[in-house]
C-alpha cells in the first residue's frame, strides 16, 4: 500500500527515489529510460536552477510543451520546491498562451523549441527567464533562437555544484501546486487552483480501486497539461514505480501501433473519440462488410461472439499485455462501449473534472457496469442535488480532499461553484442502488419542453452516432424545435454512392441528391428510436469536424443559434 508522510508531490518524489531507485521511470519509445534515482538528481538540479534564477515558494512557472520525460521532470522540479506549475495546453494559440502567462503572473517559462515560436517575448515583459524544455537549460534569445526541430536530450546525471548548496523550500499539503487553465465547452478559460493535497489525495483514492505497480508500463497519448493525464497517467505511475513511455511524433496509427508493439503497455488512458474511431472506421466495417455478416451482426448471440473475436485482435494490436484501458473526458458512445463490454476488453470508464483533481468515479475493469461511469472512489463524497422524484436524476455534487481551492483571481465565480460546502459539477446524473453513477449530460445543455419533459441532447446524439454514415453530431434547441448538426462519414458515403452508380442503370442523381437522402434517412432512423418528445425537426450537415476541447468534447457554444 502506497503512503506518504505528507500529501505533497515532493513526498512522492522522495519515496520513489528510495523504493524504486533502479527502476525505469520516464522514456521516449525506443530510447533509454531515466530511472528513479537519476530522475531525482535531475529534478533537484532543475529546482536549484530555478531558485538561482529567483523563483521562490509560491511563484508561478509556466510549462509549455509536448509530452516528454523532460516535461515530467520540469513539473516535479517546480512543484517539489514549493513553486506553482502552470501547465499550458500545446494546442492553445500563442495569444491564449500569452494571456495565461500574464494572468497567472508566471515569472519563468519552460517552453519546447517547437512551441517557442508561438510566443512574442515583447508581450511578456515580466518573464525573468526562459528555459528550453528540450534540454532543460535557460536560454537568451540574443544568443540562441530555438528552432523547432531541436531534439530532446536528457540532462547529465550529476549533482550540479552551482545549485547543490542552495536551500530549497518545501511545500505543505495545502500549498498551491498547480493552476490549470481549461478551455472547457463554454469558451471561458478558468484557472483552476489545485493544492498538493488535492492532487496526491486523488492519487491515493484512485489506487484504492485500481492497482498500479512497478511492473506496469503506461503509454501516454493524451496531453500531460490536462489534469486527467497528469494525475492518472503521470503522478500515479511516479508514486508506484511504474514506467511511462512517450511518443516523439503525433499519435497517428502508423506511429501508435509500432509503439504499442515495442512497449507492450499494460495501461493506456484514452478519450472516447479514439476508441470510437477505431470501432466505427475499422472494427464495425469488417464485421458488417457483407449481407451475411450484417445479418449475423444483428443477431445478439453471434454479435457477441464477433465482438469477442474482434476484441482479442484489438488487444493483440495494442501489444497483448493491456489490463487497464481507461476512458474519460467525455461520454463514450453506446455502440463503442457495447463492443468493449461484449468483447470483454479490459476497459474502465471514469468521470471527473479538472476542479476535482480530476477523478470522481471509476472502477477496475472487472467491476465495470455497462453504461455507467463506475462508483464514487474512496475518500470522496458524491450526492444528487434535488433529485427528480420520478427518475432520481439531478445535479451531481461532490466534496472531499480532491476538490479545488477555487478559480485563480475569480472569487465570484468560485462562490457560484459551491453549495453548502459541496462542489456543483454542472453534470446531471443518477446513482443506482449499488452506487454506480449514470451520467445524463450537462445541466446547461438540458432542454425543458413546454410539456415539462427533460431532454438530454447527449442521449439523442448517441442515437444519431449509431448511424453508419455519421461520425459525430450535436443537438440543440431553436424556437422550440430540436435541430441536429451531423458530420458525415464521407468515405462511407462516397462508397455508398459509388455502389448505387454501379447498380442503377438509369442513374441520374448527383452526390448532393443522395447526400440529402442520407440526411433524411438519418432523421427517420433517429426519430424511430427516440421518445416522441425527443424527435428531431431538422437535420443539417456540418461539413467540417466540430471544434473540440482538449478532452474531445464539442465546443457547443460555437454552434448554437447559428442557423
Amino acid at each position: 500500500m502506497v503512503s506518504f508522510k505528507k500529501l505533497t508531490i515532493k513526498d512522492i518524489l522522495f519515496r520513489s527515489r528510495m523504493v524504486y531507485s533502479n527502476k525505469p521511470a520516464l522514456s521516449f519509445v525506443g530510447k533509454e529510460p531515466v530511472n528513479y534515482a537519476d530522475m531525482a538528481v535531475i529534478v533537484r538540479n532543475i529546482s536549484g536552477m530555478l531558485n538561482t534564477l529567483g523563483v521562490g515558494k509560491g511563484d508561478k512557472v509556466a510549462l509549455i510543451g509536448e509530452n516528454s520525460p523532460n516535461w515530467g521532470m520540469a513539473y516535479l522540479a517546480i512543484t517539489s520546491m514549493g513553486a506553482v506549475v502552470v501547465p499550458i495546453l500545446p494546442d492553445f494559440s500563442g495569444q491564449e498562451m500569452e494571456s495565461i502567462i500574464k494572468h497567472s503572473e508566471a515569472k519563468v517559462v519552460f517552453v519546447s523549441a517547437k512551441l517557442y515560436g508561438n510566443l512574442n517575448r515583447r508581450n511578456l515583459p515580466n518573464i525573468i527567464a526562459y528555459v528550453l524544455l528540450n534540454n532543460l537549460q535557460p536560454f537568451d534569445e540574443d544568443s540562441i533562437t530555438p528552432v523547432a526541430n531541436i531534439p530532446y536530450e536528457t540532462p547529465k546525471v550529476q549533482v550540479n555544484v552551482d545549485y547543490c548548496n542552495c536551500e530549497l523550500p518545501s511545500p505543505e499539503e495545502d500549498d498551491l501546486a498547480a493552476i490549470i487553465y481549461t478551455s472547457g465547452t463554454t469558451g471561458r478559460p478558468k484557472g483552476v487552483m489545485l493544492s498538493h493535497k488535492n492532487l496526491v489525495s486523488n492519487v491515493l483514492s484512485t489506487l484504492m480501486i485500481q492497482e498500479v505497480n512497478e511492473h506496469d508500463r503506461l503509454l501516454s497519448i493524451l496531453p500531460l497539461s490536462h489534469t486527467y493525464e497528469c494525475t492518472i497517467g503521470f503522478l500515479i505511475p511516479m508514486a508506484t514505480g511504474a514506467t511511462v513511455y512517450y511518443l516523439d511524433k503525433m499519435p497517428t496509427p502508423s506511429v501508435l501501433i509500432p509503439a504499442m508493439q515495442a512497449v507492450k503497455p499494460t495501461m493506456i488512458l484514452s478519450v472516447p473519440l479514439i476508441i470510437e474511431k477505431i470501432y466505427k472506421n475499422k472494427i464495425k466495417p469488417e464485421l458488417t462488410s457483407t449481407p451475411l455478416k450484417r445479418k449475423l451482426y444483428n443477431f445478439a448471440p453471434t454479435r457477441k461472439l464477433l465482438h469477442r473475436i474482434a476484441a482479442k485482435k484489438l488487444h493483440k494490436t495494442f501489444g497483448g499485455k493491456i489490463h487497464f484501458f481507461g476512458i474519460g473526458g467525455a461520454k463514450l458512445s453506446f455502440e463503442a462501449e457495447r463492443f468493449l463490454y461484449e468483447g470483454r476488453f479490459p476497459y474502465s470508464i471514469g468521470y471527473g473534472m479538472t476542479e476535482t483533481s480530476p477523478l470522481l468515479t471509476g472502477s477496475s475493469p472487472k467491476l465495470v457496469r455497462f453504461r455507467t461511469a463506475g462508483f464514487c472512489i474512496p475518500g470522496q463524497e458524491l450526492k444528487i442535488h434535488n433529485p427528480n422524484p420520478n427518475t432520481g436524476e439531478g445535479e451531481i455534487l461532490v466534496r472531499g480532499a480532491n476538490v479545488m481551492q477555487g478559480y485563480y483571481k475569480d472569487p465570484e465565480l468560485t462562490e457560484t461553484m459551491f453549495l453548502d460546502g459541496w462542489l456543483r459539477t454542472g453534470d446531471l446524473g443518477f446513482v443506482d442502488k449499488d452506487g454506480y453513477v449514470e451520467l445524463r449530460g450537462r445541466s446547461k445543455n438540458m432542454i425543458l419542453t413546454a410539456s415539462g419533459e427533460n431532454i438530454y441532447p447527449e442521449e439523442i446524439e448517441d442515437v444519431i452516432n449509431k448511424h453508419e454514415f455519421v461520425l459525430e453530431s450535436l443537438v440543440y434547441e431553436m424556437k422550440g424545435k430540436l435541430i441536429a448538426k451531423v458530420h458525415l462519414n464521407k468515405e462511407a458515403l462516397d462508397s455508398y454512392i459509388e455502389n448505387i452508380k454501379k447498380s442503377a442503370k438509369d442513374f441520374q442523381h448527383n452526390a448532393e441528391d443522395y447526400g440529402q437522402k442520407v440526411l433524411n434517412d438519418i432523421m427517420n432512423f433517429v426519430n424511430s428510436n427516440v421518445s416522441k418528445f425527443s424527435r428531431l425537426s431538422k437535420i443539417v450537415e456540418q461539413p467540417e469536424p466540430f471544434v473540440k476541447t482538449p478532452t474531445q468534447k464539442i465546443k457547443r457554444f460555437l454552434y448554437k443559434d447559428k442557423d
